[in-house]
Formats: C-alpha cells, sequence, structure tokens
C-alpha cells in the first residue's frame, strides 16, 4: 500500500518555534483554520500540544490533502478534522467558521493573489479580535533581512515571476484594507518572521 504521507525537512525544523509562538496567542479552546496545510505535519504537532483546539486543515492541491489525512490518520486525534479543498485566492472558501487562522510559509510561494485572497477570507470568518498568524521570510522596508533570504527570493522569483519574498510594509497594508490591525511582530529562527493580524472590531 502506498503510503501518502509526505515530509517536509523544514516542518521539523520550525513546528516548535511556530508552537512556541502561536500558544500564548490563541485560547485554550476554539476552531483553527489553516490555509495551505501542505504535507500535513506542522497542523499534526500543533493538534497533539494544544488539545483544547479543533485544528481544521485545507489545502487546494488533492496529494497535499491525502498526506495530510494520511497524518490525521495514523495519530488518530479527536481534535483533528480531515482535510477542506480550499484555494486562499478563491473568493468562496469551504470553511464556515475559525476563531483563528494560521497559513505558514505559502505568500511568497504562490501570487500576490493568494495573499489577498488569504487577508479576506480570514477577515471574513474571523471575529472581532480573532488572530490571522502568518509565517515565513519576510522584507522589511524595501530589503531582506539576510543574504539567504535575497538568494532564496531570486530563486523563486526565476521559478515563477509571480512568487517572491513579500513586503513586510504591503502586507500590513493589504491586512488593513481587509479589516485587520497593525501586526504584532516575531522574530524567528532562521531569519523568519510570525506576523500576528488581529481582526480590528
Amino acid at each position: 500500500m502506498t503510503d501518502a504521507r509526505r515530509h517536509a525537512p523544514a516542518a521539523a525544523r520550525n513546528r516548535d518555534p511556530i508552537l512556541q509562538a502561536l500558544r500564548p496567542r490563541l485560547g485554550g479552546t476554539g476552531h483553527l483554520l489553516e490555509v495551505a496545510s501542505g504535507t500535513g505535519e506542522h497542523i499534526l504537532h500543533l493538534a497533539r500540544a494544544l488539545p483544547g483546539i479543533e485544528f481544521q486543515p485545507s489545502d487546494p492541491d488533492p496529494g497535499a490533502r491525502a498526506s495530510i489525512d494520511a497524518w490525521a490518520a495514523e495519530a488518530s486525534l479527536p481534535n483533528l478534522r480531515p482535510a477542506l479543498a480550499l484555494d486562499a485566492a478563491s473568493p468562496d472558501w469551504p470553511a464556515t467558521r475559525a476563531e483563528a487562522v494560521l497559513c505558514i510559509n505559502m505568500i511568497h510561494i504562490a501570487p500576490w493573489a493568494a495573499a489577498l485572497g488569504l487577508l479576506r477570507g480570514a477577515a471574513r470568518l474571523l471575529p472581532p479580535g480573532g488572530p490571522l498568524f502568518l509565517y515565513g521570510p519576510f522584507r522589511r522596508n524595501g530589503a531582506h533581512t539576510a543574504p539567504s533570504n535575497d538568494a532564496f527570493d531570486r530563486d523563486l522569483r526565476a521559478r515563477d515571476p509571480s512568487w517572491g519574498v513579500r513586503d513586510l510594509e504591503d502586507v500590513a497594508a493589504a491586512a488593513a484594507a481587509a479589516g485587520f490591525m497593525v501586526p504584532e511582530v516575531i522574530a524567528m529562527p532562521a531569519n523568519n518572521l510570525s506576523l500576528v493580524f488581529r481582526r480590528a472590531g
């Protein structure tokens, strides 16, 4: 039988720092939607660590959803739901509720339209004060924060001109237009950042 589980080496490196950043910014209960769950390794780790929260993974790719559900089946966690087919850029999301939205390493490996769709979709779902948590590399004031991020950005744009490391200020401006407040910025390992946007009241 073929094993549908996918492995992302970066997930094992960054899952604990992401958990440490998320834990104090989430309530002990509620419903968290992850957009672009990828292999499913992040949300599996979070669901194990935060049993009071219901985790809803999603991804537009059928292979990714198969991986997410295979990891979930192996773990058999009561707070981890089956993966939804969700395209961040779409105006219609299958998710109907969330007290928090999480998106890890997506907006630089997707067209800008996906980032805008993520912000609009999260704003539709979240209650006032609800957090949208983004993780990944960002430029600040138009400059990369490390040479490795510069090289990564050039590689991404060579693969697809619509991809690339985003300016934090551009993301914050788009988030404000969608109904979010100024983000909390958290320095993370390997020259990454976590941005925590709260839905305005």
